[in-house]
């Protein structure tokens, strides 16, 4: 999915290396628009650069970058959420998906079921499944939390190992 209305619009990035792997890390003057995990940097600047195919995409060289210090450290614990805004790009009902994933609690799961009836759609479990792949912004708008209807774990835009992970880590930490 690219983003609308990117038109030679600056969106800074920079990467790093957590326990999900390589992540890149993308902000606009709005806001988070972008985290993205992979295997390596060039992938995800690649994934980037198709997201947002009419924006200038600069390095940032601040090592000390709020947006960027914020989201590292959510990836490490995620029961607080980062403070800096996000810049959600989607359609009114992938963002109120989104909306909906981030009221899940780390630790704890949801089914795309659940969604869909909490948002008054109980028949848009497969158009809940499509906003959670459609998700722009890894960990931070938690698609991972979605499981299927027996908890299962499904599919994930970022592999089901990774989401395993998340989980897993997420659950050590709100056995804290």
């Amino acid at each position: 999915m690219t983003a609308k209305n990117a038109q030679d619009e600056i969106i800074l990035w920079q990467t790093g290396h957590c326990y999900l792997g390589e992540v890149l890390v993308a902000c606009t003057p709005q806001g988070i628009c972008a985290v993205l995990l992979g295997e390596t940097a060039d992938e995800l600047l690649e994934d980037l650069s198709r997201r947002f195919p009419h924006a200038e995409l600069t390095h940032s060289t601040d090592c000390r970058a709020n947006w960027f210090h914020e989201v590292m450290n959510y990836l490490i614990d995620s029961r607080s959420p980062p403070s800096v805004p996000l810049d959600l790009r989607g359609t009114d009902f992938q963002r109120k998906v989104w909306q909906a994933l981030r009221e899940i609690p780390s630790g704890n799961s949801s089914s795309y079921g659940d969604i869909a009836r909490k948002m008054g759609m109980p028949t848009a479990s497969r158009a809940v499944a499509g906003a959670c792949a459609a998700n722009p912004l890894a960990v931070v708008v938690p698609c991972h939390r979605v499981l299927r209807g027996d908890g299962s774990l499904s599919g994930y835009r970022w592999g089901v190992k990774r989401k395993q992970a998340v989980l897993t880590r997420e659950q050590g930490l709100s056995d804290r």
